[in-house]
């Protein structure tokens, strides 16, 4: 069994801010791979189903950021999970808007989630961490993650999400190079084949003694020296 965890704020408030991508993440699975509806528990929302034969446990914590490892130690207490069994989808402030990377074990830089996670599970849980960007100045850190994904933004969120719902049962399966390819072809950065280049045109044979023609007029000329001078003043 696993146990995917969506981070973010609860209530329509918050339901579009950066901060709240981990929530969008969990929600395209639930919606794509026919889960169950989510339900209360554990003090947030919970939604059951499977990824390719593995039973995933979807969560979206609804104790606000700073307190989620509360709801994710009571889910995996009660499930008998370890960290390892865990997988927590978070904004992240370094990374480019929609580039993503995995990450087991670290740090928690600052993030109010993962530092509550911290506290409560240990660092040893996998992590999914979706770029939005930094607003180039910490003092603005907080009301950029508060705020809404711009308008012109939704295509590129559109594209992440729905390549983080295809590459969900590789996830669940521990493959993380297939689940980061997956994204990749929605969003655009997976590597193409290159096309095959044409076979160079082969250069006229040439044999020894005989002079090398250098443009199609002057192998077409048979005139001798004399006669191309002459013509030159007709």
């Amino acid at each position: 069994m696993k146990l995917f965890v969506g981070l973010g704020n609860p209530g329509p408030k918050y339901a579009g801010n950066r901060h709240n991508i981990g929530f969008m993440a969990v929600d395209q699975i639930a919606a794509d791979h026919g889960f169950a509806p989510w339900r209360g528990k554990f003090q947030g929302s919970v939604s059951e189903g499977t990824l390719e034969g593995e039973k995933v446990i979807l969560l979206k914590p609804e104790t606000f950021m700073n307190l989620s490892g509360q709801s994710v130690g009571e889910a995996m207490r009660f499930y008998k999970l370890d960290p390892d069994d865990v997988t927590v989808f978070h904004d992240e402030l370094d990374l480019p808007p929609f580039k993503l990377k995995l990450k087991t074990g670290g740090g928690h830089a600052g993030h109010n989630g993962l530092r509550s996670l911290h506290q409560h599970i240990g660092d040893a849980y996998h992590r999914v961490r979706l770029g939005v960007g930094h607003p180039g100045h910490k003092d603005r850190v907080s009301g950029y993650v508060l705020s809404d994904f711009a308008k012109q933004e939704g295509k590129w969120l559109d594209d992440m999400l729905r390549g983080i719902s295809d590459g969900a049962p590789f996830l669940a399966k521990g493959d993380g190079a297939k689940f980061t390819n997956a994204v990749a072809l929605r969003t655009g950065g997976a590597k193409k084949p290159k096309p095959d280049k044409p076979a160079p045109t082969p250069a006229p044979e040439h044999r020894a003694g005989e002079p090398v023609a250098s443009s199609a007029d002057d192998r077409a000329d048979d005139r001798s020296p004399l006669q191309r001078l002459m013509d030159k003043f007709k």
